[in-house]
């Protein structure tokens, strides 16, 4: 079977390249095109419109202008419906992170009920970010001027999630929503952000000492998602000792599990200006969060750790993070033979996967021949001479003739 494949693909290949190109007929040279001769003016047309009908309605017409009137009114909730159906549907093909993320992207707009449908959805599906959903249904509210449904959101994450991490920053909204009750809000009258980070961008590099504290209470306070994101990012740029601290801190769990993955990203970069991603990996160990193992193999990736993640890639027990340690080891240019010496010993198939995938993104063709040689399972074979059909190298030509001997 794998030589009918090889054969017909080489051959195919060969005969293509026997056939010389056939040379184009010369073209014709196009004749002069005679200069546009310019069109006279539009004459002026003036139409006298008499506005005097009288028109005289029956009953009859009455009855079918109701009519008219009921199927449109039918029309348009269909429509409504129908629309509301899909954008339901749209949000369930989504999934919890896309609803989620979506969510969050609303409220960087300002668009309040856009998020509140999203969060409450999430809520809905009772998934892995329910808690996250209902703090920011809760904050969504508060924005919203529904103060009381904002409490009782607050209240259904403290009763449903005694531990969550999300308690602290539930508690300074839930000061917000107190302070702000009985007064008519409304969620346009913001104060600006821009200008916000803009002063305290600024004032972190001229007056660190000053504006250090401000972002610590910043990060704890009830923000919008973009504000405390950009506050990690102001920390990020300053060689502050104090400032690198926080951040750490932050990217170790203290704070809501979306701020930790935000941080562990600025602090990969601050690992690649200083050369020290140690910090970062040691915050994979002590971590049992998916999504923060995940933030941290990217942040390693954007180090330039490679030992770190071969090391991830030989100890982590779970396979899907251990094929995506093994996808960023392919992205570098030096891990082709890493990716065929953890062949032989690997036993899943979708971290195998992960290292054709490796191997095939840095077009490395005796990497994947090595591996085609030692490969014992036949349709493994064929997915790695697939793979090398699709390269123009000597060693993948060399290869599948071999095949066809």
């Amino acid at each position: 079977m794998i030589k009918a494949t090889i054969f017909s693909m080489c051959f195919g290949v060969i005969a293509a390249s026997a056939q010389p190109p056939v040379p184009a007929p010369p073209v014709a040279p196009l004749p002069p095109v005679a200069p546009a001769v310019p069109l006279p003016p539009m004459p002026e047309v003036h139409v006298d419109v008499p506005f005097d009908f009288d028109f005289q309605f029956g009953p009859q017409f009455q009855d079918q202008l109701a009519q008219v009137r009921v199927q449109t009114d039918q029309i348009r909730e269909q429509v409504r419906a129908q629309t509301e159906a899909f954008k339901f549907q749209r949000g369930r093909g989504r999934g919890d992170d896309g609803l989620y993320t979506a969510g969050q992207r609303a409220l960087d707009r300002n668009q309040w009920d856009e998020a509140l449908a999203d969060f409450d959805r999430v809520v809905s599906n009772g998934g892995t970010r329910v808690e996250g959903a209902l703090y920011w249904k809760a904050y969504t509210l508060n924005k919203l001027g529904r103060r009381d449904e904002a409490r009782a959101a607050i209240a259904d994450l403290r009763k449903s999630y005694p531990n969550s991490r999300w308690l602290d920053d539930a508690k300074a909204l839930e000061i917000e929503v107190q302070q702000a009750a009985g007064q008519n809000v409304s969620p346009e009258s913001q104060p600006d952000e821009e200008l916000k980070l803009m002063a305290l961008n600024a004032l972190v590099h001229s007056d660190p000492d000053r504006a250090l504290p401000l972002l610590e209470n910043l990060l704890k306070s009830a923000q919008s998602p973009r504000l405390k994101e950009r506050a990690l990012f102001v920390l990020s740029q300053t060689n502050s000792p104090r400032a690198q601290q926080m951040l750490d801190q932050v990217a170790r769990g203290g704070g809501n599990p979306d701020l930790q993955v935000t941080a562990i990203t600025y602090l990969g970069a601050t690992a690649r200006r200083q050369g020290n991603s140690q910090p970062v990996y040691d915050i994979y160990g002590a971590t049992t969060d998916v999504n923060v193992k995940r933030a941290v193999l990217r942040s390693l990736r954007a180090a330039g750790d490679t030992d770190h993640l071969l090391q991830i890639v030989k100890t982590e027990k779970n396979p899907e993070l251990r094929a995506e340690a093994i996808r960023l080891l392919g992205n570098k240019a030096d891990a082709g033979d890493t990716l065929v010496s953890l062949w032989s010993t690997e036993q899943d198939q979708q971290v195998k996967y992960a290292i054709l995938d490796g191997l095939t993104s840095e077009r490395n063709a005796k990497g994947l021949v090595d591996l085609a040689r030692k490969e014992r399972d036949p349709e493994m074979k064929k997915e790695i001479v697939r793979r090398l059909s699709g390269m123009q190298s000597k060693e993948a030509s060399d290869y599948l003739m071999e095949l066809l001997k």
